[in-house]
């Protein structure tokens, strides 16, 4: 049995979802991830995910593939990792997840959400690091074409470290994260430069 068989036999899509920090109701509906979603619009069945809203649909697969920007293998790998799938054993002998602590649960959500702003921050940088880069060797550098070299290797790894390390060294990267305000003041920054974006294409299109 192939990772991909033995990750959607044994995980069923609304208990990733609720795992990586989606917050499910009553209804087995949560807010979508991929879009602005203001009420929850996403039905989370056992086997598949549909969103009314912006059409998001797929399975447990697809779904973790899309929450963290992996291709379908590394989100089988996530998976089997986070659950505690070994393809080596036979499913009657998986352990199943055991169930969340308060704790763990707070802690996963902080964790989908550093992620999500350091993916974030790291598309900003590529684009600034193709954009801005200097036309002439002579040319003065743009401030945010010097921020992407400085930055670029350090956020990719910090990124890979959170989808891929021990969930020991995760923790720290989430403490380390939100010490001193550091993944809320990106955020913020982040937030702020899309609104500029969102303004000066308003003016531009006027």
């Amino acid at each position: 049995m192939t990772l991909f068989e033995l990750a959607k036999q044994n995980i069923c899509v609304p208990d990733a979802a609720e795992y990586y920090g989606l917050q499910v109701n009553r209804n087995v509906m949560c807010s979508c991830p991929f879009h602005e979603d203001r009420h929850p619009s996403m039905k989370l069945n056992e086997r598949y995910f549909y969103c009314f809203g912006c059409g998001a649909t797929g399975d447990v697969i697809d779904l973790v593939a899309r929450l963290f920007d992996l291709s379908s293998y590394e989100a089988a790998q996530k998976l089997a990792q986070d659950f505690g799938i070994d393809p080596d054993k036979p499913p009657a002998a998986i352990a199943l997840p055991k169930p969340e602590r308060p704790l763990l649960k707070a802690y996963r959500q902080e964790e989908v959400r550093c992620l999500r702003v350091l993916c974030d921050y790291l598309h900003l940088l590529e684009g600034w690091k193709q954009n801005y880069a200097p036309a002439n060797p002579d040319d003065s550098l743009d401030d945010r074409f010097v921020e992407a070299c400085q930055m670029l290797d350090y956020v990719e790894y910090l990124a890979d470290l959170l989808i891929a390390a021990e969930l020991e060294q995760r923790v720290k990267i989430v403490e380390m994260l939100n010490k001193d305000g550091l993944i809320a003041g990106l955020e913020e920054r982040l937030d702020r430069l899309n609104k500029e974006d969102d303004a000066h294409e308003k003016q531009s299109a006027a």
